[in-house]
């Protein structure tokens, strides 16, 4: 209904997906492993303003995300923004990322899709930089699975300093197999482990997008000779065997 966030976002990708394809070469795998029902964090890589257009536009369902509460401040985006999906976030007081997870656990308990990017800002050059953890706390506090999501070329379309997208351009969105971690749902303060989820994460983004990863967080110095060779697969969590009880103090 009006005023829901997000309401109008049905309306607004059955005009996107065609309009996408009229004005960009678009290629998109993948589609198939986005759940029919129940909910999943989105994980993408982040390359441009317009990532979150094209991700929210081609996928089945409504999907939802943080956005600055600045957006709030102006007609042009105060109704348009959470209409489309965007949940304000207020980071002037307290602890924002706790509000930022909050409103996610919530969107997915509901049985949403949430999109939620792991390395949290967009990348200034090129590299895909090492994941925040709370992609991770989230799949551990809801049981929602998380699906990869590797996206190429946005960053030709709109960089980040340009105000408008340039046309025909190429891109490709490819969407990877479910990370589910819900047998793991009693350890969510287990640091080792959220960071091993994280990582396992950022391997599929690299495979998907191609990209060389670098294991500092954007903003942070780059190595001098940064190689592919650091997006190494983590543990594979799938297989592992992990133990299941509660981490020690020491670990936790």
């Amino acid at each position: 209904m009006v005023g829901e966030t997000g309401w109008l976002q049905p309306g607004m990708t059955r005009v996107m997906r065609p309009l996408m394809r009229r004005l960009w070469d678009v290629t998109i795998t993948g589609l198939d492993n986005v759940p029919a029902e129940g909910p999943a964090l989105i994980a993408p890589n982040h390359l441009s303003f317009l990532d979150s257009v094209f991700t929210m536009s081609i996928m089945p369902r409504r999907v939802l995300a943080v956005g600055k509460a600045e957006y709030m401040d102006s007609w042009k985006t105060r109704y348009f923004f959470p209409a489309s999906g965007m949940i304000p976030l207020d980071r002037s007081g307290g602890d924002a990322s706790k509000v930022a997870l909050d409103a996610a656990a919530a969107s997915l308990e509901r049985g949403e899709l949430f999109l939620i990017y792991p390395e949290g800002t967009r990348t200034r050059d090129g590299y895909l930089h090492k994941g925040k953890t709370g992609v991770a706390r989230l799949a551990l506090r809801t049981g929602a699975p998380i699906i990869p999501v590797g996206l190429i070329g946005t960053d030709k379309i709109q960089p980040p300093d340009r105000t408008m997208p340039k046309l025909g351009e190429h891109c490709e969105i490819h969407i990877g197999t479910p990370i589910d971690v819900s047998r793991y749902r009693s350890r969510i303060d287990d640091r080792l482990l959220l960071r091993q989820i994280t990582d396992e994460v950022m391997f599929e983004i690299a495979e998907l997008s191609g990209q060389t990863y670098v294991d500092v967080y954007s903003g942070e110095p780059i190595p001098d000779d940064p190689s592919p060779a650091a997006a190494k697969r983590p543990v594979d969590l799938t297989a592992t065997g992990l133990p299941s009880e509660e981490p020690s103090s020491a670990i936790g």
